[in-house]
Formats: C-alpha cells, structure tokens, sequence
C-alpha cells in the first residue's frame, strides 16, 4: 500500500500528453480546489445519519467501528442502549472507504489509508485528491501531481475529498444531528444555520 505526494511513475514531458492528462482531470473532478466551509466539531451524527450520509449499510458500520477501520471520534458505544455518535471528518472518511471498496482496493490497503488520513486535519481533507490504480492509492494535494499520475498511466480513477466533502455537506443538512456535550439536536443552535439562528432570535426577543 503506497499513499503518497506524487510519488508515481516519473513522467517525460510530452505537451500533448498532459494536455489530455488535464483534460481528462477536470472531466473527472479531480482538480476540484474551492475550499468548503470549516464544520462544528461538536456536532455529532448518529449510525443510522451516518450510514445515509455515507451511502453504506449499518453491517457495514458496525462491522468498520468494531475493527477499528472508522470508530466515532466523538463518541463510542458504551454498554447497551448506548449510542456512537460520528463526527463530520467520520462520515467523510466513511464515504471514501465506500468508493475504495466499490472501485476494488483491498481492505488492508485502504486501512492504511485511513490511517494516513487521521493524520490530517479536518480542513486539509478537502484540499486532497486520491488517485489509485487499483493496487496502490496515492496522496495527490496538487493539480500538477494528478496530472502527472494520469499522464503516466497510473491514475486509473480518483476521488476529490472537496467534492465528497461537498456532497455529504449536503446530505447532513437534511439529516439530524446533536450537540456531543449535552445531546440536544444540533438544530436548535447550529451557528452555521441562518433559519435556526433567526428562529432562536424570535423567541428571545
């Protein structure tokens, strides 16, 4: 397993061949670089949320946080009844873990993966892009380095982490969460939610 910086095949140049390289880059999203808006990190989702956001099954939920592949960094279950709460960078996390599975990397690579991933802030995931050629995944976190990996044939697909981003962003605004420390919905107070803001607004004033 190889996650990386561009350290793929090296390249000669070739003008017409990277034209098409970056071409076929920008068709594909990959060079996608619009920095999203920075998330709570106290808000917390639980399984099921988690599971809608990321597009995969509770089994398959359950199965990744009991071996550790993506626990809830914001709340782990705790004796029964007890509820895992997942935290923005999770569920983005869990997203990519999909992609992986469905596009055939092993489980082992994509472990380490994660791994590399954890590593990172939550705002430096959206400025990266994954480019795998089915054996190995590489860390691009440049235009030049996708380009480079398609232009030498070893990008065979990529995900854009802003554009997943971008896509669960999306799909959590219609899903509830909650507060960690006191475990009311996020709704009531969410500082990044105008209507509930001038909700809460209204009936203090």
């Amino acid at each position: 397993m190889a996650v990386s910086s561009g350290e793929g095949k090296t390249v000669g140049p070739d003008p017409a061949q990277r034209e098409s390289a970056r071409e076929r880059a920008g068709e594909q999203g990959l060079l996608f670089d619009e920095r999203p808006a920075a998330v709570s990190e106290d808000i917390g989702y639980r399984g099921p949320t988690a599971c809608a956001a990321a597009g995969i099954t509770y089994r398959q939920l359950d199965y990744w946080a009991r071996t550790d592949l993506v626990a809830p960094t914001i709340r782990a279950a705790q004796g029964s009844g007890s509820q895992r709460l997942y935290s923005f960078r999770d569920i983005l996390v869990l997203k990519v873990v999909k992609r992986l599975l469905d596009t055939g990397v092993s489980l082992q690579q994509i472990r380490t993966a994660v791994q590399h991933l954890r590593d990172r802030g939550v705002n430096d995931l959206a400025q990266i892009t994954l480019m795998s050629d089915g054996v190995s995944v590489y860390e691009c976190t440049s235009a030049d380095e996708v380009i480079d990996l398609l232009q030498g044939g070893q990008g065979v697909f990529g995900i854009a982490l802003g554009r997943v981003w971008r896509e669960v962003e999306g799909k959590l605004a219609e899903l509830p969460g909650e507060r960690a420390e006191v475990g009311l919905p996020a709704e009531t107070d969410h500082p990044s939610d105008e209507l509930a803001r001038r909700r809460k607004a209204r009936r203090i004033g």
